[in-house]
């Protein structure tokens, strides 16, 4: 296209120098130029489909409110995924968890000692049935009452009913204060969770677009701090018509130029990975194979970007014959 337009200057240019003064070589410089008019108006577009590129674009916001005591971000950083980059304040957490901490402790304490407290009651029963014993005998002996040995009976039931009860009352203290125990530890790891929320990490590598906070600023949740894309795998947002359409697949490679100005263009291969299900109207900035048509679908072609040399927002275009 550029060697034509180039050719459609120079013949202008020579012919209006003067150089070609003949009359019937002027008619030959005039038909030229309307030929090489006609041939750059009808040329056509040398791919298939236009299009820009576009990047997965993340904004990390503030999890925790406090003042934000360190933040170290500039646009144009390139990050790790994982990477930390800022600390909101942690001191009342850290007091908070440190409380729950020994509220856990003393409910600890509190607990019983079921076997401690249980024996003097299994002592009890064990003098209580040699009692009962040693009367039984008498009474067979005829040297004591039945009475006598009623009354050690019913002791003895009377003192197994007490530990019953007595490890029943002791198991519910006990259940209930493990629970209790359960409770602050579980409180005690939320604001673990929040301390760990507090450290601002970028969830992706990536280069930072945009910042929006400086240190010492107080942020709340759900605040944005930074703007990140990751610009390893580009995605070329192209169009195409309805006739198209029906040669293309999902999964189909695909030949991508990058518009690298007066550098040229770049060659990539790209993987056609979304075709739109309805037609819109065509961008103003977007070229197609078919200029009468007024309606086409958009697709998505995923692309490396190996030497780092696509940007977001840079034109590209695609050939889907490989």
């Amino acid at each position: 296209m550029r060697v034509i337009r180039w050719h459609c200057l120079t013949v202008f240019e020579y012919s209006i120098n003067g150089h070609l003064k003949r009359k019937y070589m002027r008619n030959i410089v005039f038909a030229l130029a309307v030929l090489s008019l006609a041939a750059c108006s009808q040329g056509g577009m040398e791919h298939d489909a236009t299009g820009v590129f576009e990047a997965t674009e993340v904004i990390v916001s503030a999890e925790q409110a406090g003042r934000l005591m360190s933040f170290e971000v500039d646009e144009g950083d390139s990050l790790a995924a994982g990477q930390q980059v800022g600390l909101i304040d942690t001191v009342q957490l850290q007091l908070r968890a440190i409380r729950l901490g020994v509220t856990k402790e003393v409910y600890a304490s509190q607990r019983p000692d079921v076997a401690k407290q249980i024996a003097v009651t299994k002592q009890q029963i064990a003098k209580a049935e040699q009692e009962l014993k040693r009367y039984d005998a008498l009474v067979r002996d005829n040297a004591a009452n039945r009475k006598q040995l009623d009354d050690a009976e019913s002791n003895l039931r009377v003192l197994r009913r007490q530990l019953e009860a007595q490890v029943s009352q002791l198991g519910n203290t006990t259940g209930s204060l493990n629970r209790q125990m359960d409770a602050a530890e579980i409180e005690r790891w939320q604001v673990v969770d929040q301390l760990r929320k507090c450290h601002v990490k970028s969830p992706i590598g990536g280069i930072v677009l945009d910042k929006y906070a400086e240190a010492g600023e107080y942020v709340t949740p759900g605040k944005p701090l930074f703007k990140i894309a990751d610009v390893s795998d580009m995605t070329l947002r192209a169009y195409v018509t309805a006739p198209q359409l029906t040669t293309l697949r999902i999964g189909q490679p695909v030949k991508v130029y990058a518009d690298l100005g007066d550098d040229g263009s770049h060659e990539y291969q790209g993987v056609l990975t979304w075709i739109a299900d309805k037609a819109e109207f065509t961008p103003k900035t977007i070229q197609t194979r078919d200029e009468r048509a007024n309606l086409v679908y958009a697709v998505k072609i995923k692309v490396k970007n190996t030497d780092g040399l696509v940007k977001i927002g840079m034109y590209g275009e695609v050939d889907f014959s490989q």
